[in-house]
């Protein structure tokens, strides 16, 4: 199949890998327009490109860069044409992908570029987003509307790599639009492995010794998860943009892309305004559908991710409710910063228990909390504490890099409990189950979870 482009903007429109039929240049006026569309109609992949629909609107979107919090990717998939996505100003290269949320076939894209254009770009397809092919590449854009037409790509993620900006300033998309069916690329399932942690970047560098968050990244980065999840409290102390970018950067913001955050209490106390710094740094990564709290899926696994720091308000409930009745897959995580239950300095949290509740009622199976800076598991329980096989197993990771709190008082059904060994939490998740390991920073496994089966 050959890639057809037609530009849309000031310059003439031309048509890409086919020379022009000598029969067309004979022929003038309602003649010439007629031939034109009946071959447009009979170009391989022509007629089913108009037809696929749009498969691409308001999907969690990414981008390597924003110009700022209000210039979001997700702005390039909203199907407003007043919005846009627009990167940081004078740097190659930049992207911008969208998870399509599932395997799709892939027929076309059509991006409308604002005046800061990409001279030459590619777009690419991936079905986890870590190995990319190329559907189409531009090597003398010229701005306007790039409407590529006859694709066939498979994937879950669509992305377009900015290799050559056309302006001095960045990349800028009014919309990027996807076409094609959803639910012909590979179905939900398989192994696969996450990281989690919580309570991370310290500030401190790895210049310091003593420094353990740098450890604790590098750690992460040797067990090459499918993606990696943070618990909140990722920055200390006052989590300001700054200092995201002074330590967390510069240790964890290595696979930035591939991470899935939330916030802890410390992102509320920048002096900026709560969650300023946070938001700024990660962008359209922790507000992929516009609020604190988003949720994706992965094989058989639906992952919700809360902010925890504003459990008292009736929106977010609300929309967990919604969120959860409108879930098809069969095994069910959540995570946030504040613990319902924990053995360490801060203790239960009830501020939580609102929200097990509602996990509790729609057979959630797992819970990861961060906020005390220790390890430790839960056999499963229900929201008053009392053990039952239909519980859910908690898990609190808060020992990501901040300094260590001791166990002060061991609540009913925790089964192990470490403090002192800086580590990540290792989960492998299956199409019915799961399990972990608490790996410390030296590579040794210092605790191995039983294997649990999905509710």
């Amino acid at each position: 199949m050959r890639l057809n482009r037609l530009n849309t903007s000031a310059h003439p429109p031309r048509l890409r890998g086919r020379r022009r039929p000598l029969l067309l240049t004979a022929l003038t006026g309602l003649a010439a327009l007629t031939l034109v569309g009946g071959l447009l109609l009979a170009w391989p992949g022509r007629a089913g490109a108009a037809a696929d629909p749009l498969i691409s609107r308001g999907k969690p979107a990414t981008a390597s860069s924003s110009e700022s919090s209000s210039l979001g990717a997700k702005n390039a998939f909203d199907g407003d044409p007043a919005t846009r996505w627009a990167s940081a100003e004078g740097k190659d290269p930049q992207w911008i992908r969208v998870d399509l949320g599932a395997g799709a076939t892939v027929s076309r894209v059509r991006l409308t570029w604002e005046a800061a254009y990409a001279k030459a770009y590619r777009v690419e397809i991936s079905a986890d987003g870590a190995a990319w092919t190329a559907l189409a590449t531009e090597t003398s854009g010229n701005g306007g509307t790039d409407d590529w037409t006859g694709l066939s790509g498979k994937g879950r993620y669509l992305r377009v790599q900015g290799t050559a900006r056309g302006t001095s300033y960045g990349y800028s998309l009014f919309e990027a639009e996807v076409y094609g069916t959803v639910g012909d690329g590979p179905p939900p399932g398989g192994s696969f492995t996450v990281v989690a942690a919580g309570d991370i970047a310290a500030q401190c560098t790895a210049s310091d010794s003593g420094c353990a968050h740098p450890k604790t990244a590098a750690l992460a980065r040797r067990i090459d998860p499918k993606f990696y999840l943070t618990m909140g409290d990722n920055q200390y102390d006052d989590a300001r943009l700054s200092d995201y970018r002074a330590y967390y950067d510069k240790s964890w913001g290595a696979f930035k892309a591939k991470t899935h955050p939330v916030p802890g209490n410390h992102e509320t106390y920048d002096p900026a305004g709560p969650l300023a710094g946070y938001k700024s740094y990660f962008g359209s990564i922790a507000y992929p559908q516009g609020k604190s709290y988003y949720s994706f899926d992965e094989g058989n696994w639906h992952f919700v991710a809360l902010d925890s720091n504003s459990f008292d308000q009736a929106a977010q409930l609300n929309w967990l409710k919604a969120d959860l009745a409108a879930n098809t897959r069969p095994c069910v995580a959540a995570y946030w910063h504040h613990p319902l239950y924990s053995s360490g300095g801060h203790g239960n949290d009830p501020v939580s228990k609102p929200v097990w509740k509602i996990l509790y009622a729609a057979r959630a199976d797992l819970v990861l909390n961060g906020h005390d800076h220790h390890y430790e598991r839960f056999a499963p329980q229900d929201p008053e504490g009392r053990a039952t096989a239909d519980g859910i197993v908690e898990i609190v990771g808060g020992m990501g890099g901040a300094e260590p709190y001791p166990i002060e008082e061991v609540q009913p059904n925790s089964q192990k409990r470490i403090s002192g060994p800086y580590g990540v939490v290792k989960l492998d998740f299956t199409d019915s189950g799961y399990g972990w390991t608490y790996v410390a920073t030296d590579g040794q496994v210092k605790d191995t979870s039983p294997k649990y089966s999905c509710h």
